[in-house]
C-alpha cells in the first residue's frame, strides 16, 4: 500500500483547506517544489498534487509550478487533480511528465470522457469521486449530485479509469481519522483499486487501512497530519513496509 503526500497548491504556495474551503487555507510552504523535495527525501515514490485554484476555476491555474517538480523529479510518480475538465489539458500535463491525471468534476458528469484521455495515454487516468453526506461533490466541492458511488465508481472503471481516489469530504483537513469502513466496502464491489483520502490523524489510521488491505484499498493520501506532524512520513512507510512483510505492531 502506498502513503501519499499531499501537495495542495494554491496562488502558488503549498496549502491545506478544511473541508476544501478556499477561504479557510493554511500556508506550510512558499515553495511547492520545497515541500516535493521534502517528502521525497523521506521516502516518497508518489506524490498527490491538487491545483485547487484550478478546481475552481475549471481550468489549469498552477501548472508553471507543477511542471517545476515533474522536471526536477522525474523519477517520482506523480498523481494530478484539479482543473482538469478537457482532454488537451490532461495529454498536456500527462506530456510533461505527471504518471496519473485525476478527474473529478468531468468524469462524474460524463464517465466516458476518461475514454478521450485513455485512448492516447493508456492506464493514466484516475477518477476522483468526492463525497459529502452520501452524494458525489464536483465543481471544487460546490456542488453535489449523484448518490449511486458504488453505480459511478463501476462505470469510471469500464471507461477505463486505472484507480479510484475516494475522498470523505466532511473529514477532510479536520484530523477525525480516516473513513476505512467505507473505502473498503467502495473498493471491494468494483474492478479497480480505490485511494483513501480524508481524515487521515496518525499511525493508526495507516493500521486501520492495513486491515483493509486485501479489499483492493491501493494508498492512503495523507495531507494535514504530515504537515501538522500528528503523523510521521518515514514512521507511517516503515508500519507498512513492516505489515506487508507480515510482521506486526
Amino acid at each position: 500500500m502506498l502513503l501519499i503526500p499531499a501537495i495542495d497548491i494554491k496562488d502558488g504556495q503549498c496549502v491545506r483547506l478544511v473541508q476544501g474551503a478556499m477561504d479557510d487555507a493554511t500556508v506550510y510552504a512558499a515553495d511547492p517544489l520545497s515541500q516535493a523535495q521534502r517528502w521525497i527525501d523521506s521516502g516518497a515514490r508518489r506524490l498527490h498534487i491538487v491545483d485547487l485554484n484550478g478546481a475552481v476555476e475549471g481550468k489549469p491555474v498552477n501548472a508553471r509550478e507543477i511542471e517545476r517538480i515533474t522536471r526536477q523529479h522525474p523519477q517520482i510518480e506523480i498523481q494530478l487533480g484539479g482543473g482538469i475538465r478537457k482532454s488537451e489539458d490532461a495529454k498536456r500535463y500527462l506530456d510533461l511528465g505527471v504518471n496519473y491525471v485525476i478527474i473529478g468534476t468531468r468524469a462524474v458528469q460524463e464517465p466516458a470522457f476518461i475514454k478521450e484521455i485513455d485512448n492516447t495515454h493508456p492506464g493514466s487516468v484516475i477518477a476522483g469521486i468526492d463525497v459529502r453526506d452520501g452524494a458525489a461533490a464536483t465543481h471544487g466541492w460546490a456542488q453535489t449530485g449523484r448518490k449511486d458511488i458504488v453505480e459511478l465508481a463501476a462505470q469510471l472503471a469500464a471507461c477505463g479509469a486505472a484507480a479510484i481516489v475516494y475522498t470523505d469530504i466532511g473529514r477532510d483537513g479536520m484530523l477525525s481519522g480516516v473513513n476505512a469502513e467505507a473505502t473498503a466496502a467502495l473498493a471491494s464491489q468494483i474492478s479497480i483499486p480505490v485511494i483513501a483520502s480524508g481524515g487521515i490523524r496518525d499511525i493508526d489510521d495507516i493500521k486501520r487501512l492495513m486491515d483493509f488491505r486485501d479489499s483492493g484499498i491501493l494508498g492512503a493520501i495523507a495531507g494535514k497530519s504530515l504537515y501538522e506532524g500528528t503523523l510521521d512520513y518515514s514512521q507511517g512507510i516503515a508500519l507498512i513496509d513492516r505489515m506487508l512483510c507480515g510482521q506486526h505492531d
